[in-house]
């Protein structure tokens, strides 16, 4: 009876993880949008330097989105592998949205690299400068 009664406890409180996991929660890119306009103003950027720099990170999102959509597809049926017990599914989305993660990782890397290509070696001094104090700040949770 004590077996049964620790196996249910342990369902129950997956299950309310798992709730409280689908609730909405603050946007991670709200501070981070922030972040961004804080630079942007901190680096006092020409204005062919912010055309430019919309220009990529336009094309950043355009390329990632449908990383994003499928990433979300892939939460979605790791979700349902995860309730039905099916290791070979979990295994398999596991793999392919790490494989997204890290496309995702490398283009938002080059649409960051080419935005530097941009900046003044001042501009990319208070770049640095802003990174490292946002980063101490957030304790590495900003990237």
């Amino acid at each position: 009876m004590k077996r049964y009664l620790v196996i249910f406890t342990a369902l129950g409180a997956m299950a309310a993880g798992m709730a409280l996991a689908q609730t909405s929660a603050p946007s991670p890119a709200a501070p981070k949008a922030r972040l961004t306009k804080n630079l942007i103003q901190a680096l006092d950027l020409s204005a062919a330097q912010k055309q430019q720099g919309k220009t990529i990170l336009q094309n950043t999102r355009q390329q990632t989105q449908p990383l994003a959509q499928q990433l979300k597809a892939d939460r979605q049926s790791l979700s349902a592998a995860v309730q039905s017990g099916d290791s070979a599914q979990i295994q398999q989305l596991s793999t392919a949205m790490g494989t997204l993660h890290g496309q995702v990782l490398a283009i938002r890397s080059a649409g960051k690299a080419q935005f530097y290509a941009l900046l003044t070696p001042d501009q990319k001094a208070k770049a640095a400068a802003f990174e490292q104090k946002a980063h101490e700040v957030l304790g590495g949770k900003g990237e």
